[in-house]
């Protein structure tokens, strides 16, 4: 017998910025955060036949998969070269990102797209854009970035302007209006916030003032009352939608029906974007639904473990933060899908059919590989939290 050697695609010695970024990025977050973008095309393709059954104008029974390939690739392409970043070209990009949202959030009264009594989203031509996709990660590493400056001591007001920023995008999302997305940027900021450095004291009191947020919020907004009253009380209103979900999941038992054997996904709407999770769980069963958690658990849980080892507090920050965005806004949809909270309208990350949410999510997983990426003294060995003082008093 020959032996025969085995040759990686890039060897060490190699020095061009592919080989570099092959052997600095963690292939392990890379590797889940594709397979989950394949298992969005795959149930896709589960879905689409039944989704194009409320609209009448289109013929093709996989017209959504189609469409879904196109953003899939999109958005890998797009987490593939902005993990190729360094972290000032991160603190770049993720402006440009925010200042883009919040220029067209703006807009949004006077432009945008109003579907079922809210104005999110700008039609280009064939493409809808959901400015506020892009807001999020924008708005995370910026805010890292500005408690980062501010624990520096060299006079610049980080944390007054990371607040700023926030009640801006909060305030443009109350516009329109999109409770769930106010809800998760400002979980995902405070979190961040305290990861910063700031005392206990504070953290009690965000908590108490983000309280009365929401009681503020239950009382201004009716659509918001009217949710919780059907998931409080489903027995007093029609509960269609979320009831097909939870059908479509009881249904599916432990290995589903089978690959396009789900026939609950056929009365489920919008069954292709906030409800993918169902008709995943319907077709292919508890198997696929674990299957699905322990992808984002393991994308939260090892990103947060590189990212609290990294020793720079911006990188450290808006690391943790964005592996936070995606674990808690996949935690958000399961949960709406598992009747567990009310109904949201939030995607579920690389999984929802979606071209604003698919480029959304390339681009917080690129900037959070870019982060965590191996560069020289990035990591301290043997050592875990960095020694990064307080930001206020």
């Amino acid at each position: 017998m020959t032996a025969h050697n085995y040759s990686p695609a890039f060897s060490r010695n190699d020095q061009s910025p592919i080989a570099k970024w092959f052997w600095t990025v963690d292939r392990g977050l890379l590797a889940a955060a594709l397979t989950l973008i394949a298992l969005g095309v795959a149930l896709s393709f589960a879905s689409s036949p039944a989704a194009i059954l409320a609209d009448e104008s289109i013929s093709d029974p996989f017209h959504y998969s189609w469409r879904m390939i196109v953003w899939a690739s999109g958005g890998t392409a797009a987490m593939l070269v902005i993990s190729l970043l360094s972290p000032r070209g991160v603190r770049r990009i993720a402006l440009l990102a925010l200042l883009g949202a919040i220029l067209v959030m703006a807009a949004l009264p006077f432009i945008g797209n109003e579907v079922k009594g809210a104005a999110r989203w700008i039609n280009l031509g064939p493409f809808s854009l959901q400015p506020s996709e892009f807001a999020k990660p924008g708005l995370i590493v910026f805010a890292a970035w500005m408690f980062s400056e501010a624990q520096k001591g060299q006079g610049v007001p980080g944390v007054s302007i990371a607040f700023g920023a926030w009640a801006l995008t909060v305030g443009l999302l109350l516009i329109q209006p999109d409770i769930g997305q106010t809800l998760l940027i400002t979980t995902t900021f405070m979190a961040v916030f305290f990861m910063a450095g700031v005392p206990l004291k504070w953290v009690a009191a965000l908590a108490a003032a983000g309280m009365a947020g929401i009681v503020g919020l239950y009382f201004a907004f009716s659509h918001m009352r009217d949710r919780l009253s059907r998931f409080l009380s489903p027995e007093t209103t029609d509960t269609h939608q979320i009831d097909r979900a939870s059908e479509a999941i009881r249904a599916g038992g432990l290995v589903g029906r089978g690959v396009g054997e789900g026939v609950m996904k056929r009365s489920v709407p919008d069954l292709h974007t906030d409800f993918i999770y169902s008709v995943g769980a319907e077709e292919f069963g508890l198997v696929l639904s674990l299957a699905m958690i322990a992808l984002y658990a393991f994308i939260v849980v090892r990103g947060m473990r590189r990212a609290m080892k990294l020793t720079d507090p911006f990188e450290q920050t808006a690391a943790a933060g964005l592996f936070m965005l995606i674990g808690l806004q996949a935690c958000i949809n399961i949960a709406v899908n598992l009747n567990l909270i009310p109904t949201k309208g939030m995607t579920l990350p690389f999984i929802s059919y979606g071209g604003s949410s698919m480029l959304a999510m390339g681009l917080t997983m690129g900037l959070a590989l870019a982060l965590t990426r191996r560069r020289p003294g990035a990591y301290e060995p043997g050592t875990s939290l960095p020694d990064r003082g307080r930001i206020l008093p």
